[in-house]
């Protein structure tokens, strides 16, 4: 019985953690202007 009332606590507070990330939404950022340097240079 133990068992089964831990794994529903763990169950509903593991429930509540992802609606209250969901809940305070997505983090706003913004973009880098300079672009990534993706090019690999040349070998010599």
């Amino acid at each position: 019985m133990r068992a089964l009332i831990a794994a529903v606590t763990g169950l509903a507070v593991a429930l509540a953690l992802v609606l209250t990330i969901t809940a305070m939404g997505a983090p706003t950022g913004e973009t880098s202007p300079k672009p990534l340097l993706t090019t690999v240079p040349a070998h010599p």
